[in-house]
């Protein structure tokens, strides 16, 4: 199995030392991890280092690392290539009855380094009451979340877990049971769809047993949750009014949002708000610009397209098909086919600026996100700025003048690989298979990936 599915590093060594500590050349980050193995080439002084077995390493900063003991190998002279080699890995899995009393987490934050276990024993309780009463709990019912909360404890001292509770949060999983929300579905489809490509692929790290994600600081602070306010309304989104509660229904109901770009992330952007409500109360509304049209190659990722809109402008079959998917939102959704820049301030000009409530990009160049960001920091609006390359993303939030924009940082300089121009089949696991990489490793930004 091989962990990261990454193409293996590779780079030009500035010295070794006695000690074994390995310099890489002009201080290029040679993108290593504790654990790893390198094999050696060209070295001159120790050359018995060249062509022998993998050596671990242990990483000391991001430009050395250690090969440990290199007594009897001779003092080194210069030159030489380390390139790293993915060793097989074996993972052993505990069947569901041990797992279950002897949990080991995959951390999604580490700033809730003790929530996992809590989750742990809140869901079982959870299964529990709904095994007992055939029924989830009801949304801020207090006297549910007591039972689920005292199972939860009954289940620690059974397994005899030392857990210090937060009552409050164990309360909020009973109070949120029949909450339904279409972004955390799109989080969990996402995560074990990849598990099933790591299964295939014999690639990436697979999830090892229990993985626990909560967005409570999501909830809001500013509106008022209760029995009454989060009870079924009828509606679609009664699901998310379990969670959030009439109230902020409304609010998400009467966004203004302007989305940049049509593609993969936008397509997903518009699939989620249009499940969500967003947009469709009588002041809601969306913008979506895009000034490029669909091509076959779009329809294995950009999933709102068909066959037969292979030709047409993607801002205007995506808003045709969440329109579809959610009719509330007809007469909610008004499409551009302009580029998003200085060129367009007479179509995109301050009225249209000043009447919004946020800026989502999905973008895949770094000279539109800029000029967005520019503009949303000019305006003071918030701004969601995403991308993805291959299986990797990333995200920020931007909110003027208390975060850091996005243009306000740079990413560290790229590491150069010793034979960087020359160029095979591709090699790593991605669903959409693009065109050949580059044999050698490299260091792609995560801040301007592809989308």
């Amino acid at each position: 199995m091989d962990p990261t599915g990454e193409t293996p590093s590779s780079g030009i060594i500035a010295g070794i030392d006695e000690e074994g500590l390995v310099s890489a050349l002009d201080e290029t980050r040679h993108g290593l991890e504790d654990g790893d193995y390198v094999t050696f080439s060209e070295v001159e002084g120790m050359e018995g280092l060249n062509g022998s077995e993998p050596r671990k390493i242990s990483v000391k900063g991001p430009y050395t690392f250690s090969i440990g003991d290199v007594s009897g190998l001779g003092q080194y002279k210069r030159g030489g290539i380390y390139q790293q080699v993915k060793m097989p890995k074996v993972i052993d899995y505990k069947n569901f009855t041990t797992a279950l009393k002897e949990p080991e987490f995959v951390m999604s934050d580490f700033a809730k380094f003790d929530r996992p276990q809590q989750l742990h024993l809140g869901f079982q309780a959870l299964h529990a009451f709904q095994v007992a009463k055939n029924r989830l709990p009801e949304p801020h019912h207090e006297e549910d979340a007591i039972i689920v909360l005292e199972a939860a404890k009954r289940f620690a001292a059974e397994e005899k877990l030392e857990v210090e509770f937060d009552e409050k949060l164990i309360k909020e999983l009973s109070y949120q049971a029949k909450g339904d929300l279409s972004p955390m579905a799109a989080l969990f489809g996402g995560i074990a769809a990849q598990e099933v490509l790591k299964a295939v692929s014999g690639k990436f790290q697979p999830i090892n047993q229990w993985f626990y994600f909560d967005s409570l600081e999501s909830l809001p602070t500013s509106v008022q949750r209760n029995a009454e306010t989060c009870k079924p309304t009828g509606s679609r989104y009664d699901g998310q009014i379990a969670v959030f509660g009439t109230e902020y229904q409304e609010k998400i109901a009467n966004l203004k949002q302007f989305l940049v770009g049509a593609g993969a992330i936008g397509c997903e952007t518009l699939k989620n708000w249009a499940m969500m409500g967003l947009g469709t109360g009588p002041k809601g509304k969306i913008w979506v610009t895009d000034n490029d049209s669909i091509e076959k190659s779009n329809l294995n990722r950009q999933f709102l397209f068909r066959a037969a809109d292979v030709g047409s402008m993607k801002s205007d079959r995506a808003a045709l098909a969440v329109q579809r998917m959610n009719p509330d939102l007809d007469g909610h959704i008004e499409t551009f086919k302009e580029r998003i820049g200085p060129e367009t301030e007479h179509v995109f000009n301050e009225d249209f600026w000043q009447a919004l409530d946020g800026v989502t990009n999905a973008l895949d160049n770094v000279e539109a996100r800029t000029y967005v960001d520019r503009r949303c920091v000019f305006f003071r609006k918030p701004l969601l700025e995403s991308g993805t390359l291959g299986t990797k993303g990333n995200t920020q939030v931007v909110l003027p003048h208390i975060t850091e924009s996005y243009s306000s940082s740079q990413d560290p300089p790229r590491r150069n690989s010793p034979c960087a121009q020359f160029a095979a089949s591709p090699t790593e696991s991605s669903i959409l298979l693009p065109g050949p990489r580059n044999i050698c490793s490299r260091d792609v930004s995560s801040r301007h990936p592809r989308l």
